[in-house]
């Protein structure tokens, strides 16, 4: 059956934001929690160089597309993304300073990421994986807007952050497959193997980052095994983290899919709202957080 696709909204690059990053953020600011904390760290560590690894992929066929309306819609994506790598670039700074070595993490993946994939796939592959990659953060944007007792008792500049950008990935999550489809002429095997490598790839390499940031905190090796335990419970148990995104993955692998047979999230409006009314993206993402306890 052929999903209708909703309209998506304008994709609208926000600059100069201040997240108070510089601030007294303390060390574990998700729940207290060792393991919930440094997931969502670990995360930001692949930010910087993975949104320039979508920007460069994405502008590989800039030269086939003459539709005004996606030229624009690319030069707007490439703006957001740098805006992520920017901003997350500075919360990583708060993790250099704690001992983590964010210089070896972007390092390796500067060389994963430009030194073999780039060098070893088609661009087409390469397009393929931004895309499922965009997919993925696109759902995980989702989950963790539209369920608030994941960031309840989160500082609220690092929930602030993951909120706008969680709202920002939802905005041009169809760019990438749109220049990948209607321009790249990929094959549905491309479309589907590059997701394969991202599914596999993306938690192993969270993982890893784990590891070296719970050995630079001094866990003993016991310590360390029960934070795991309790952590990929919380993360693969039914209703955690990831089960309740399975439809929204899977529906990557149907022939027909298109990100935008998926509307934004139903807090999108609100926030885009209490922004304005702010100015202040830390206020606009506390007052969604209250209201979505509230409502």
């Amino acid at each position: 059956m052929q999903h209708e696709q909703q309209t998506p909204p304008p994709i609208v690059p926000r600059e100069k934001l201040d997240f108070d990053l510089d601030g007294n953020i303390p060390k574990y600011w998700l729940d207290n929690d060792p393991f919930k904390t440094r997931f969502f760290d670990a995360l930001s560590t692949l930010f910087p160089v993975g949104e320039k690894f979508f920007i460069t992929c994405v502008r590989d066929f800039k030269d086939r597309i003459d539709d005004p309306k996606l030229l624009q819609e690319i030069k707007d994506f490439t703006r957001q993304e740098a805006q992520h790598s920017m901003l997350h670039t500075q919360y990583n700074n708060r993790l250099k300073a704690q001992g983590v070595d964010v210089d070896a993490i972007l390092k390796g993946q500067e060389h994963r990421l430009f030194g073999i994939i780039r060098k070893v796939f088609s661009r087409e592959f390469t397009l393929g994986i931004t895309t499922a990659s965009e997919h993925i953060t696109a759902i995980m944007a989702d989950c963790f807007v539209e369920r608030p007792a994941i960031f309840a008792n989160a500082d609220e500049r690092i929930r602030a952050l993951y909120v706008w950008h969680a709202m920002e990935e939802m905005e041009h999550k169809g760019v990438a497959y749109d220049v990948l489809v209607d321009h790249a002429k990929a094959s549905y095997w491309t479309r589907i193997s590059s997701m394969l490598l991202v599914t596999a790839l993306f938690p192993y390499h969270v993982f890893r980052i784990m590891k070296h940031m719970f050995q630079v905190d001094g866990f003993s090796r016991w310590e360390r095994t029960k934070i795991w335990a309790k952590g990929l419970w919380w993360l693969y148990k039914p209703g955690g983290i990831f089960m309740p995104m399975m439809g929204k993955y899977f529906s990557y692998l149907k022939p027909s899919f298109h990100p935008w047979q998926e509307p934004v999230v139903p807090s999108y409006e609100p926030w885009l709202k209490l922004l304005k009314e702010t100015g202040n993206p830390i206020e606009a993402g506390n007052r969604l957080a209250l209201s979505q306890q509230h409502g």
